[in-house]
C-alpha cells in the first residue's frame, strides 16, 4: 500500500517520503497516529502546498544534523562496567547502554538510530558506533568500555586480637582430650597386732 509520511519515522522516512509499506502496517498503525496518509489525489495537493514548508523544516534539519555529527565525532564516550580479571564484562554494552550515555552528554537519540557490529559489546576495550542523525548523515562516535574498579573490603582492627586470643585458647587436636594418669592401688591397711595381755599383780 503507497502512503505519504506526514512525519519522520526512522527508518522508514521523512516527512512528505512516498512509501510502499503493508496495508496492515498502514491501517493499525501509521494512520491512527498522524504519521502517513493514504497516497490519494487530494492527499498529494495537500502535500503540493506545503512542499516549500516541508524543505524549509528539511534543510534545518539538515545544519542540526550536521552541527550534532560533528560534536558527536569529537566525543570520547566512557561506559565503567563491572568487568573480571579477564576484561570480560559481568554484563553487556547494548545500544540502549550508548543511548543512555549518549543522553547523560546531552545528546538524545534513539536507540534504533545506533548501529555497531554485534548486538553488544562483552569486553573492555575501546569501539567505534554509528550513530543515524538525518537523512545519510551519520556520526562515528568512539566508545571507551572500562572496568570497574573493586574495592577490597578491610575488617575493623578492633576484631583482630579477640581472633588471635580464641585461636590461642582453642584446644588442639593433640591436647582435646588429655589422658587421665592411673591411680595407684589404695594401700591394704596393716594388721592390728593384740595387745598383750599384762599379768595382774597381786
Amino acid at each position: 500500500m503507497k502512503v505519504i509520511l506526514n512525519k519522520d519515522l526512522a527508518p522508514l522516512g521523512e516527512e512528505g517520503d512516498v512509501k510502499e509499506v503493508a496495508r496492515g502496517y498502514a491501517r493499525n498503525y501509521l494512520f491512527p497516529r498522524g504519521i502517513a496518509f493514504p497516497y490519494t489525489e487530494r492527499v498529494i495537493k495537500q502535500f503540493e502546498a506545503r512542499k516549500g514548508e516541508i524543505d524549509a523544516r528539511k534543510q534545518e534539519k539538515r545544519k542540526d544534523a550536521a552541527s550534532v555529527c560533528e560534536k558527536l565525532e569529537a566525543l570520547n564516550l566512557l561506559i565503567i562496567m563491572p568487568a573480571g580479571a579477564n576484561g570480560k564484562l559481568y554484563g553487556a554494552v547494548t545500544s540502549q547502554t550508548i543511548a543512555d550515555e549518549l543522553a547523560k552528554q546531552g545528546f538524545p537519540v534513539e536507540r534504533k538510530r545506533i548501529e555497531f557490529t554485534g548486538n553488544s559489546f562483552k569486553s573492555v576495550g575501546k569501539y567505534k558506533v554509528s550513530v543515524k542523525l538525518y537523512e545519510s548523515a551519520a556520526a562515528e562516535v568512539n566508545v571507551t568500555v572500562q572496568a570497574q574498579e573493586v574495592k577490597a573490603e578491610t575488617k575493623p582492627e578492633t576484631t583482630r586480637p579477640n581472633r588471635r586470643r580464641r585461636r590461642s585458647e582453642a584446644p588442639t587436636p593433640a591436647d582435646a582430650v588429655a589422658p587421665v594418669p592411673e591411680q595407684a592401688a589404695p594401700a591394704e591397711p596393716a594388721p592390728v597386732q593384740a595387745e598383750e595381755a599384762v599379768p595382774a599383780t597381786e
